[in-house]
C-alpha cells in the first residue's frame, strides 16, 4: 500500500545535498517519488509500506551524510521564529575584526596596521583547526555520501590557504625582502567568517520570513475562557475539550471550531478566507479557530480542536505544497548535480594555466581557491523554494489553497479558463421564479412543490436546495422517499409510496415538453422537471443572480490575455444570458459531465493550458481534465479532492487572484535563476582570472543567496489586479 511521509532533514548546506539525497532515494525500487526542498529543509516520500518502513528511509538518508526526523504532528512546533547567533559565530566575527582592520589599511597604503604574521597564524589556527570543524564535518559526510557539496568547496579553499600560508611562515621566511613570509591567513580567515555569516542569514530569513506557517500558530490563543462547573474559567488550550462551551470578547480570538449558542458580535475570518469584511455572528453562526472578534461577545461551543479545525488542515495543507517541488526545480537540480565537481576542474585548471602563464605558483593557488569559494550552488538550490514557500503563503492569506508547488506553476501559465455557472458565477441560490403544471396533470401546485421536494432533499445542487426551501416556506409536510438515484448531470430519482419512481431534473429526464410561448422568463431560467411513474407533471422555472465581483473577475481575466468560456449544464438560453451580462463570448448550455471533459481535451489539443473551476460532482471529469483545476471550499468533495487547488470563498475574482499571484511567484523563480546563474557564470571567470580575491570571492558568495532569499521576499509586497 502506498503512503506518504515527511521527513525533517538535518545537515543540507546547498542544493547538492538535496538533490543526493532525492537520487538514492528514488532509484529505490519501494520508493515511488521522492523530493527534497532545500529551502524548506523536508523531504516527502511517497512509498509502498509492504517493503519497507520509515526507519528504514530514515537510515537511508542517514547514509548519504545527513540526519532525518519523521514530521508526525500535522502543525508546526510553535516557536518565536527566531534564528540566534550562536558563541562560535560572535567568537570567528570578533577573530574577523583584526583582519579587517589591516585589510583596511593595508588598501589605503599602512601595511603596519596588519598585526604581526605569528598572531595571524594563531588566530587563524584557531579558527581553521576549531571554528572551521563544522565544514570539515559536512565536507566529510558528503563525500562519504557519494557527493560533493558546498561545505567541500570551502574546506578545500581554506585549507589551501592555511597550509600554504603556514608552510611559507615557517620555512620560506627569508624569501621575502623584508624578512617577512608572504601569508594569506587574512583570506582563509575572512572566508569563513563570511561565509557562516551568510548560512546565518540565510538561515534565519528561511526561519522568520519565507515560512507563513508560525504567524498562523500565532492566530490560535494560548488560553480561553470556558464553562466548566457553572463558572468560566481561563484555561490553557490543550485542555479545551469538544463540546466545552467558550467565550469569546471583543479583541480575542477564538480558540476552536464551533457553533455560536448564544449572543452576537463581528468576526474576522480573513485569514482563512481572504476575505477582509468581518462576519455577523449570531446563535446559529460558524465560527472557525484564529478568527478575531472585532465587535461584540458570542458563546459558542467546540466542535474541532487543534489540527482538525479548518484552521489546522489549512496549516498542514500549506506546510506540505510549501515543502513539494515545481517542474521549474529541476532545472537547478541539474546544475547542481554537477556543478561541485565541475567547479573543482576549473579551479584545478585556473591554477594550472596560471602557474604555467606566470611562472608563480602562490598567484596561480590564489586564483584555484577565489574559483572554489565564489562558486555558490546555494543560490541555485535557493532559487525556487524560495519563491514558492513566500508565493504559497501569499496565496493562503487571499484564500486560496494550493495543492502543490507543480500546481502553482501550471496555474502561471493558464491562457483559458472554463467556468461552471451556477454557484461560480452566479450565488447559487437560484429562487423559483415560476411554475409549470402539465395540462390534466391531476397534480395542484402544492403537489409539484411537495413531491419534487421530496425527492431533491436527497441531492445537494444548489438548485435542489432552492426547491426544497419554497416549499418549506409553504409550509408543505414532505413525503417519505426511498432508493434515490442520481444520474450525474440529468437529475435524481426517487421512490415515493403510493405515486411510484418520482424524476426531478432536466425536461428530456423527465420526459416533459415545454409549450411555446410561456414567456421570457423560462427562456433565461434554469428549468427543472418533475415526472411522478414516468408521467410529465409540470416545471419550476429558476433565476439565479450575478455574484457581486463576477464582471470585475472577468474583466481582470480578459486584460491578463486569459480566453473564458462558461459550460454548464444548465439551458443553453440561460448561459447565453450570463455569459452575455459579463461579457463573455464563448458560452455552453446543456452540457453533460462528460461533454465539459472532452472539451477541456479539445482546448489542450489545440495548445491552450487550461483551468477548470466548478464546485460539483457534475465538474469532476472537467477538473480531472484541465492542466490546472479550482473546486470552491464546501462544495462536492470529491471536486475538492480532484482539484489542483481550492478557493475558499466562492469567488472568480478569487482565482483571478490565484493566476495572478502564481505568475508572479513564476516570475520571481525565473529572476531567482537567472540570478543565481548570472552570479556563477561571471563570478567564476572573473575569479579564474585573479579580478576576484578569496576574500571578496567569499563575500561575494555569501551575498548570492541573500540576494535571491531577498528577491524571493518581495513577493509579499506583490500587489494582485
Amino acid at each position: 500500500m502506498q503512503q506518504k511521509v515527511r521527513f525533517q532533514i538535518e545537515g543540507m548546506t546547498c542544493q547538492a545535498c538535496a538533490s543526493r539525497i532525492e537520487k538514492v532515494l528514488n532509484k529505490k525500487a519501494f520508493v515511488e517519488n521522492a523530493g527534497v526542498n532545500f529551502a524548506g529543509e523536508e523531504a516527502q516520500v511517497t512509498f509502498d509500506d509492504s517493503q519497507t518502513s520509515v526507519a528504514d528511509l530514515i537510515k537511508i538518508i542517514e547514509k548519504t551524510g545527513f540526519g532525518a526526523k519523521e514530521k508526525t504532528d500535522p502543525l508546526p512546533a510553535a516557536d518565536d521564529g527566531a534564528v540566534h547567533i550562536g558563541w562560535r559565530l560572535w567568537l570567528l566575527l570578533a577573530i574577523n575584526i583584526p583582519f579587517l582592520i589591516g585589510m583596511t589599511g593595508m588598501m589605503i597604503g599602512r601595511h603596519d596596521w596588519m598585526i604581526p604574521a605569528v598572531w595571524q597564524f594563531a588566530l587563524a589556527s584557531i579558527v581553521q583547526l576549531w571554528l572551521a570543524v563544522p565544514f570539515y564535518k559536512s565536507a566529510w559526510a558528503s563525500i562519504k555520501g557519494g557527493l560533493a557539496n558546498m561545505d567541500v568547496l570551502v574546506t578545500i579553499g581554506t585549507a589551501a590557504i592555511y597550509l600554504y600560508s603556514a608552510y611559507m611562515m615557517f620555512h620560506h621566511r627569508s624569501m621575502a625582502h623584508d624578512g617577512m613570509a608572504h601569508v594569506y591567513f587574512e583570506a582563509g580567515v575572512m572566508v569563513v567568517g563570511f561565509v557562516s555569516l551568510g548560512k546565518f542569514l540565510e538561515r534565519r530569513a528561511k526561519k522568520s520570513s519565507l515560512n507563513s506557517l508560525s504567524l498562523m500558530l500565532k492566530l490560535t490563543p494560548p488560553q480561553a475562557t470556558v464553562q466548566r462547573e457553572g463558572a468560566w474559567v481561563p484555561l490553557p488550550l490543550d485542555q479545551i475539550r469538544i463540546g466545552d462551551l467558550i467565550r469569546a470578547n471583543h479583541g480575542e480570538r477564538i480558540a476552536a471550531d464551533g457553533t455560536v449558542e448564544s449572543g452576537s458580535g463581528w468576526a474576522d475570518e480573513s485569514h482563512l478566507t481572504g476575505e477582509s469584511n468581518p462576519e455577523i455572528k449570531q446563535a446559529g453562526s460558524k465560527v472557525l479557530a484564529g478568527a478575531l472578534m472585532t465587535d461584540g461577545s458570542i458563546t459558542y461551543r467546540a466542535q474541532q480542536l487543534g489540527s482538525r479545525t479548518l484552521l489546522g488542515d489549512m496549516m498542514n495543507a500549506l506546510s506540505e505544497a510549501q515543502g513539494s517541488k515545481a517542474p521549474i526545480a529541476r532545472i537547478a537540480d541539474k546544475a547542481a548535480a554537477v556543478f561541485v565537481p565541475v567547479v573543482v576542474g576549473i579551479a584545478i585548471l585556473a591554477f594550472a594555466l596560471t602557474w604555467f602563464i606566470k611562472s608563480d605558483w602562490t598567484t596561480a593557488l590564489m586564483h584555484a581557491v577565489a574559483v572554489l569559494v565564489i562558486a555558490c550552488p546555494c543560490a541555485l538550490g535557493l532559487a525556487t523554494p524560495a519563491a514558492i514557500m513566500v508565493g504559497m503563503g501569499k496565496a493562503v492569506k487571499h484564500g486560496i489553497w494550493f495543492k502543490d508547488a507543480a500546481s502553482m506553476e501550471a496555474a502561471a501559465h493558464v491562457n483559458t479558463v472554463i467556468l461552471d455557472k451556477t454557484g461560480t458565477l452566479t450565488e447559487g441560490r437560484p429562487q423559483v421564479a415560476a411554475v409549470y403544471l402539465a395540462p390534466e396533470s391531476g397534480y395542484s401546485e402544492d403537489d409539484l412543490y411537495r413531491i419534487a421536494a421530496a425527492v431533491e432533499q436527497n441531492a445537494a445542487h444548489p438548485i435542489a436546495r432552492a426547491i426544497v426551501a419554497a416549499a418549506r416556506a409553504r409550509m408543505l409536510s414532505l413525503p417519505e422517499t426511498s432508493g434515490a438515484q442520481t444520474a450525474v448531470g440529468a437529475g435524481i430519482t426517487a421512490d415515493i409510496e403510493g405515486i411510484g419512481a418520482v424524476k426531478v431534473g432536466k425536461a428530456d429526464y423527465a420526459g416533459l415538453t415545454l409549450p411555446a410561448g410561456l414567456g421570457e422568463v423560462w427562456r433565461i431560467a434554469t428549468i427543472v422537471a418533475v415526472s411522478a411513474d414516468n408521467r410529465p407533471v409540470g416545471a419550476f422555472a429558476l433565476a439565479d443572480t450575478l455574484k457581486a465581483d463576477s464582471k470585475k473577475a472577468i474583466g481582470r481575466l480578459k486584460a491578463h490575455g486569459i480566453e473564458v468560456y462558461v459550460m454548464s449544464g444548465d439551458h443553453p438560453g440561460t448561459v447565453d444570458y450570463t455569459a452575455a451580462q459579463l461579457g463573455i463570448d464563448r458560452a455552453f448550455g446543456n452540457m453533460s459531465p462528460r461533454d465539459k471533459a472532452a472539451e477541456v481535451q479539445k482546448l489542450k489539443a489545440a495548445g491552450k493550458v487550461v483551468a477548470m473551476v466548478g464546485d460539483g460532482i457534475n465538474d469532476t471529469p472537467a477538473l480531472a481534465a484541465a492542466d490546472v483545476s479550482f473546486a470552491m471550499k464546501g462544495g462536492a468533495d470529491i471536486a475538492e479532492h480532484t482539484a489542483s487547488a481550492t478557493l475558499m470563498q466562492h469567488s472568480v475574482n478569487q482565482f483571478a487572484d490565484a493566476l495572478l499571484i502564481a505568475r508572479a511567484t513564476l516570475k520571481n523563480i525565473k529572476q531567482n535563476l537567472f540570478f543565481a546563474f548570472f552570479y556563477n557564470i561571471l563570478g567564476i571567470p572573473l575569479a579564474a582570472l585573479g579580478f576576484l580575491s578569496p576574500v571578496i570571492a567569499g563575500a561575494a558568495m555569501a551575498a548570492s543567496s541573500i540576494s535571491v532569499l531577498t528577491n524571493a521576499l518581495r513577493l509579499k509586497r506583490v500587489k494582485v489586479d
